[in-house]
């Protein structure tokens, strides 16, 4: 089973999907983040999902979770680079991402974090 790297950017997690997710996939993630939030101290975690071109209602509910996990270990989720048709097929499986935070691209999401962290977060080494 193939493991989605998580990098760390100063007090920050960064997770590009590049690959269309599996469920089992989006479970191994979502400990994979648990562990690398509580180890790490992280204080924000940014999720780019601009590579994802379909999104069932399983992986949308695991980014849920994976927001609510952090949100319990003191890390702030956002969520960016999603597609139109996603946020459609979400919307119309009754998916509101409750307590997730989204912004359109990398940029926009690290504004959100920095802004949702008060400005103490940093990012780069």
């Amino acid at each position: 089973m193939e493991r989605i790297p998580v990098l760390k950017m100063g007090r920050c997690l960064l997770v590009t999907i590049q690959l269309d997710m599996q469920d089992q996939t989006a479970i191994l993630l979502q400990d994979d983040l648990a562990v690398k939030i509580a180890s790490s101290g992280a204080t924000g975690v940014l999720i780019d999902i601009s590579a994802l071109e379909i999104v069932d209602s399983f992986i949308g509910r695991m980014l849920a979770s994976i927001s609510g996990i952090a949100a319990v270990l003191g890390a702030t989720t956002v969520v960016v680079g999603m597609q139109p048709a996603v946020a459609i097929t979400l919307v119309e499986l009754g998916l509101s991402l409750e307590g997730v935070r989204t912004a359109l691209n990398v940029e926009r999401g690290m504004a959100l974090l920095r802004h949702a962290g008060g400005g103490d977060l940093e990012f780069g080494a």
